[in-house]
């Protein structure tokens, strides 16, 4: 009979939610912590914006969620579905590609019939998270009440999520650029952007949406790639190859040879693996967009199984020479394959 053990789950979106289900089904003790107010991390809208557009200020207050408005899934709903709970549809949203706010809807509902939101405290931030001699040390900070809480744990499940820390690119002559900047990460709404030019960096699922959403008002939309198999001008979106430089009278120099003038710059360049929290002591090493080395992208192998880690799609091996395969990543028994909803 496996023995029960008391089990700290870092984040209550669809990560840390199937997590908490499956080590309480083993009949493990089982406390959530989530910063914000409801599950869903970043499945949960959230119009605020941080206040450095760009996201590279550390002062700058910073916003969890990633979502614009008219976001859409881009897997059908089978695909976003547990294998066990299977159905998103409801009355709400029918679609096959539905809403953020469907996704939303049955992530509640999961929580709430298999009794997560009993064991998730709300409000609450993880500050620091360390091994030590008695166990996992876990300090969290509630909202408001300006002191650290301190609390042992046997294991940790660190389901924080990877959307939330920007890229941005590296750009020739940025810093003199007297145009507007900003992260697809604070993008929520295409109404600023009306009669304006814009170009955005990069062509992921954020590029694509985004160049959907505003082109039908902006003046001109340019999108720079780095493979651009496109060449052509679709209404008023024009593809180009990566930016080569930008000039201080606001032009904008690409590696195809062509060149505009454009009013805001939106970088869709991704995001890093960010866990400020967590303290190995160099055993897990988290760089950019790669976390590792980790067995199955979930156990450090060094501190298996008390440690891991639900979402790492992108690990690093334990050989220098070996390839991160990149591979999707399942969660046991329920085998939710999850979509990331930005770049």
């Amino acid at each position: 009979m496996t023995r029960s053990v008391k089990i700290a789950v870092i984040g209550a979106g669809v990560s840390g939610l199937v997590a908490a289900r499956e080590c309480q089904r083993e009949s493990h003790n089982v406390v959530v912590f989530e910063q914000n107010d409801g599950v869903g991390g970043n499945w949960a809208y959230d119009p605020r914006t941080e206040s450095d557009p760009l996201s590279l200020d550390p002062t700058r207050e910073t916003v969890h969620a990633s979502l614009y408005l008219s976001l859409r899934t881009n897997l059908p709903r089978p695909l976003m579905s547990l294998r066990d709970y299977p159905s998103l549809r409801s009355g709400h949203d029918p679609r096959m590609f539905p809403s953020h706010e469907e996704v939303l809807r049955f992530i509640n509902r999961f929580a709430e019939e298999f009794g997560i939101r009993e064991v998730t405290r709300f409000g609450t931030r993880v500050v620091r998270i360390a091994r030590e001699k008695e166990g996992w040390v876990v300090e969290s900070l509630v909202r408001g009440s300006g002191s650290v809480s301190r609390e042992i744990f046997e294991a940790v499940v660190v389901c924080s999520g990877h959307n939330s820390v920007p890229r941005t690119a590296q750009i020739e002559g940025i810093q003199h650029w007297r145009g507007f900047q900003m992260h697809s990460h604070n993008y929520r709404l295409p109404q600023p952007f009306r009669n304006q030019i814009v170009l955005l960096v990069g062509y992921g699922p954020s590029a694509f949406d985004i160049s959907q959403d505003i082109f039908p008002i902006a003046k001109e939309v340019h999108i720079a790639v780095k493979d651009n198999p496109f060449g052509v001008k679709y209404e008023n979106v024009i593809y180009h190859d990566m930016i080569k430089c930008v000039n201080e009278d606001g032009s904008i120099n690409f590696q195809d040879g062509s060149s505009i003038y454009a009013d805001t710059i939106i970088h869709c360049t991704g995001y890093k693996y960010h866990f400020p929290f967590l303290e190995t002591n160099g055993i897990v090493a988290i760089e950019d967009k790669c976390v590792g080395p980790l067995y199955k992208h979930i156990f450090p192998p060094a501190l298996a199984p008390w440690l891991s880690f639900i979402g790492s799609i992108r690990t690093k091996l334990n050989k220098p020479n070996d390839v991160d395969l990149n591979i999707g990543f399942a969660y046991p028994k329920s085998k939710l394959i999850q979509t990331n909803p930005t770049n």
